[in-house]
């Protein structure tokens, strides 16, 4: 396998992997909001007797309190058919048997017409004062007819020292008994078997735990299918293409177009049959979760091809520093994308993120608190490789540290030493330390002191020099302009002279190599014309001693002489 296709495997799997993540993370979302849904559409009544400041108003024992609250316990007392108890959220003059009737007709009236857009409801006990000069009315909705749309409205009304409740205003009233004449569609419960309906768990129908776990699982796995079907005969096809054989079936249907696909099964289900409000509700607010995570899921995938397409062209250039930095910013912008899908999940069920987004500000100054060394080291890579002071290959020294660069990471640069040995530096201190990269000089100077004998004479001396300024001007590798000979001093010992210039070459090695070379010149020039080197005094004194020992190892000492007998 070549190194792009592991590339793009690899950054497929990391897709996949955080696709999943963000489906967990909203349908999780979905859950947590559906437990609370049902905790609204059951209100449990407040005891008269319990603890509030005095100065708070009296909550209202059947969750009148609010505009959400109105609707949601008018609803799940209607259902029970308690129409007694739900004829206690309409502002009618109706009494007993009449108002029952008109809650009931109004119940139904909403269970089959009214758009489910409960979470845009206010739940503040003020409402949501969407229309200043009648602060007292809220619209639930607005319900089509044969004589154009109805809005369905609530009222506020005070009730003294007892409080203020929201209830269903006397004008969306008059029009209830008008519009349940024109509710003629039978609910989806007439058309399946009884067990499915009657059948409840946690007060939710057997059919709609059924629909949840195994129906749409079901829908996904064909989509799943019918994606392996339409691959294997496009790639058929494209395999027929020349230089085309080795080709792998494409998705035809990728994961986030299958979800999109379980979302109109969704749509087209709720058109098709007359399911209940709360119904419409649950399975409205769970599409809109499917089309936020598939939108992400989709992000997340174009964001990885783009990320495969640049990081090509970096290895191309030899440019593997800036594909770390490339990583972090793809992973930071599909983080991004997820706290956006949930932020908008949690706009559209009524709830203000920005107690969360307070929070994520809270905590990510606690994380940058307890990770200030890392960040120090990722931001300390990062201007290294923006910087673009060492590359991967290049030769290095970091204080006591010197050697091959093998890898530059958002958090270490990792060198492969003489030793063979490996090294990590944390970027932190890369950038607060003098990095000294070998590779990156344009040329090596070359500096060497050359020691005559003080006997030499001034025609040598001069035939000396002459000799080296010619070699070092027809070799060219040597820089024309820097190099020098130089009679430097009349040294204790000896005469010295200095050679200088730059090599261009194209590494280390070749330096060496052109280094050995003219020192050789050098000592050729000097035997040429008869030149001795100086002898330092360490190397007089060595020889001193060295004669003087060499007679006595030369005569051994003579036999003692034997004693007289």
């Amino acid at each position: 396998m070549t190194h792009s296709k592991l590339v793009r495997d690899n950054g497929a799997q990391r897709s996949l992997i955080c696709s999943a993540g963000c489906l967990s993370v909203c349908f999780l979302l979905l859950v947590i909001l559906g437990g609370s849904s049902a905790r609204a559409q059951f209100p449990t009544p407040i005891p008269s007797q319990a603890a509030s400041p005095p100065e708070a108003p009296p909550q209202d024992t059947l969750g009148r309190s609010t505009p959400r609250g109105a609707v949601l316990g008018f609803l799940s007392v209607a259902a029970k058919g308690d129409d007694e108890t739900a004829a206690r959220y309409l502002n009618t003059r109706l009494k007993s048997d009449k108002a029952a009737e008109l809650a009931r007709e109004l119940f139904v009236v909403l269970n089959r017409k009214l758009p489910a857009n409960l979470n845009q409801l206010s739940n503040r006990p003020e409402g949501s004062l969407a229309d200043p000069l009648q602060p007292n009315l809220e619209l639930v909705g607005s319900i089509p007819s044969d004589d154009g749309n109805v809005d369905i409205l609530l009222e506020r009304i005070d009730r003294g020292a007892n409080g203020s409740v929201w209830l269903f205003s006397r004008r969306t009233l008059d029009s209830i008994p008008d519009l349940y004449k024109e509710v003629n569609t039978a609910p989806i419960e007439n058309v399946l078997p009884e067990f499915l309906t009657e059948t409840k768990i946690a007060n939710v129908p057997l059919f709609g735990w059924l629909s949840l776990f195994v129906g749409m699982p079901s829908i996904y796995l064909l989509t799943g299918l019918l994606d392996r079907l339409l691959g294997h005969l496009v790639g058929r096809l494209l395999r027929r293409l020349p230089g085309r054989s080795e080709l792998q079936d494409p998705h035809v249907l990728p994961g986030p177009i299958r979800l999109l696909a379980l979302v109109l099964v969704i749509r087209l289900m709720l058109s098709h049959y007359n399911f209940t409000l709360l119904q419409r509700q649950f399975w409205s607010g769970l599409s809109t979760v499917i089309t936020v995570s598939a939108l992400v899921w989709i992000f997340i995938r174009l964001s990885s091809g783009v990320e495969w397409v640049i990081r090509r062209r970096l290895a191309r250039h030899n440019n593997m520093g800036m594909a770390s930095i490339l990583r972090l910013g793809r992973s930071l912008v599909d983080i991004l994308a997820v706290f956006a899908g949930v932020f908008i999940t949690l706009y559209h069920f009524g709830m203000n993120p920005t107690a969360a987004l307070a929070g994520l500000g809270v905590g990510g100054i606690a994380v940058a608190l307890a990770a200030q060394k890392t960040l120090e080291n990722l931001i300390g890579g990062t201007s290294i490789i923006l910087d673009r002071v060492v590359r991967v290959g290049d030769t290095v020294k970091i204080g006591d540290a010197f050697g091959a660069v093998e890898d530059i990471g958002l958090r270490s640069m990792r060198i492969r030493t003489l030793g063979r040995t490996v090294i990590s530096v944390p970027n932190g201190q890369i950038a607060n330390a003098s990095l000294e990269n070998i590779t990156m000089r344009d040329k090596f100077w070359f500096r060497q002191d050359v020691n005559l004998h003080r006997e030499t004479t001034g025609a040598q001396m001069r035939s000396f020099i002459d000799g080296l300024k010619e070699r070092l001007a027809q070799n060219p590798l040597v820089e024309r302009t820097s190099f020098r000979v130089s009679f430097l001093r009349f040294g204790t010992f000896s005469l010295d002279i200095e050679v200088y210039a730059y090599f261009f070459a194209r590494d280390w090695n070749q330096f060496l190599q052109m280094q050995g070379d003219l020192l050789l010149q050098i000592l050729e020039l000097r035997e040429s014309l008869g030149i001795k080197i100086a002898i330092q005094p360490q190397e007089l004194r060595l020889n001193t001693e060295k004669e003087k020992k060499t007679p006595i190892a030369e005569h051994p000492p003579s036999a003692p002489a034997k004693g007289i007998g």
